[in-house]
C-alpha cells in the first residue's frame, strides 16, 4: 500500500511544475529579471488571505530580523520569501512535494533571497534538524494533511530553543460534520484530517507547549472566499499566474467547495502562536 506521505506527495504534484510556472511568467511580461512577492503572490501565498494572512501571523509571532524560522509544508516558499524579504529573518522550508522544492529553489534565486531561504525535501514528521535549531516554526494549512498531530507537535518541540515559539495558520474542522470535496487539500477522504479546534490545542499543550494567542479566523475567511469566488466567476478565464496552476482545472470546483465549507460551518480557520515550555 502506498504511504500517506507518498499519497500527499502525488496530491500536490506536478512534474513539469517549474516549467509551468516560468510559462505563466513569461505570459504576464515577467519572463526574465527579478520577482518580487507582489509578482509571485497570485501562485505562492497558497493559503486563505493571502500575503495579508502571512504577515499578521508573523507580527502575532514576534519575527524579527534574527530570528531562524523553519516552515513545515512550505510549499513554494511564498511565506518564506515574504518573511525573508519583509523581515529580514532566516527561512528553511520543508516540503513532502519534491516538484514545490525545485520550482521554489528556482523563484526564490529569482527574487534574490537564496542567501536568507533555503529548501529540503522531507517530512515534517523527520525533520533533518539538529534539536533546538530555529527560534519559530511556521506552519500555514499543512495540519489538514498530517494524519500523527501529537508527532507533529513532538517534533516542533524537539527542534525549536527553549522559549522558542509554533506559529500556525490552519482549517480545522467545524461543528457541523462532513466535507465537501475536492478542497485544496484533499481530493479524497482519505488525505483529509481535520481536527476540532479543542484537539489541536490539547495535543499542543501535551507536547510541552504554552499558548500565547489564538484568533478564530473563520468568519473573515469566509468573506474572503465570497470575494475570491465571486472574483473568478466575473473573469471567466483564469490570469496566467495562479493558483489553477497548482490546483489544476477543477480550480473553480475547490474555491466553491470550500467556501461551501465554510459557509456550512464544516471547517473552521484559526492563527496561534504557542511557546515552547
Amino acid at each position: 500500500m502506498e504511504a500517506m506521505d507518498e499519497r500527499v506527495a502525488r496530491h500536490y504534484g506536478r512534474p513539469d511544475l517549474l516549467e509551468a510556472i516560468e510559462a505563466a511568467l513569461a505570459a504576464a511580461d515577467n519572463a526574465e529579471g527579478p520577482l518580487t512577492p507582489d509578482d509571485l503572490a497570485p501562485l505562492d501565498q497558497f493559503h486563505t488571505r493571502g500575503a495579508r494572512a502571512t504577515l499578521e501571523l508573523a507580527r502575532r509571532a514576534g519575527v524579527g530580523a534574527a530570528t531562524r524560522v523553519l516552515d513545515l509544508g512550505g510549499g513554494l516558499g511564498g511565506s518564506a520569501r515574504l518573511l525573508a524579504a519583509s523581515f529580514g529573518c532566516t527561512v528553511e522550508v520543508l516540503d513532502l512535494t519534491a516538484a514545490y522544492c525545485a520550482a521554489g529553489r528556482a523563484l526564490t534565486e529569482r527574487s534574490g533571497l537564496g542567501d536568507r531561504v533555503r529548501f529540503r525535501h522531507g517530512s515534517a514528521l523527520a525533520a533533518p534538524y539538529a534539536d533546538g535549531s530555529f527560534d519559530l516554526v511556521w506552519t500555514q494549512h499543512s495540519t489538514m494533511n498530517i494524519a500523527d498531530l501529537g508527532r507533529l507537535a513532538a517534533e516542533a518541540h524537539r527542534l525549536l530553543r527553549p522559549a522558542g515559539r509554533l506559529a500556525l495558520h490552519e482549517i480545522l474542522a467545524g461543528p457541523a460534520p462532513g466535507l465537501h470535496l475536492p478542497v485544496p487539500w484533499a481530493s479524497e477522504t482519505a488525505l483529509s484530517f481535520l481536527r476540532r479546534p479543542e484537539e489541536l490545542r490539547g495535543q499542543i499543550a501535551a507536547a510541552g507547549f504554552a499558548e500565547l494567542d489564538w484568533s478564530d479566523e473563520t468568519e473573515i475567511a469566509r468573506q474572503w472566499f465570497e470575494q475570491r469566488v465571486a472574483a473568478m466567476e466575473r473573469a471567466g478565464a483564469p490570469p496566467p499566474l495562479g493558483l489553477h496552476l497548482l490546483l489544476g482545472p477543477q480550480t473553480p470546483l475547490i474555491f466553491r467547495n470550500l467556501l461551501r465549507n465554510l459557509q456550512e460551518g464544516r471547517v473552521a480557520v484559526v492563527q496561534a502562536v504557542f511557546e515552547r515550555r
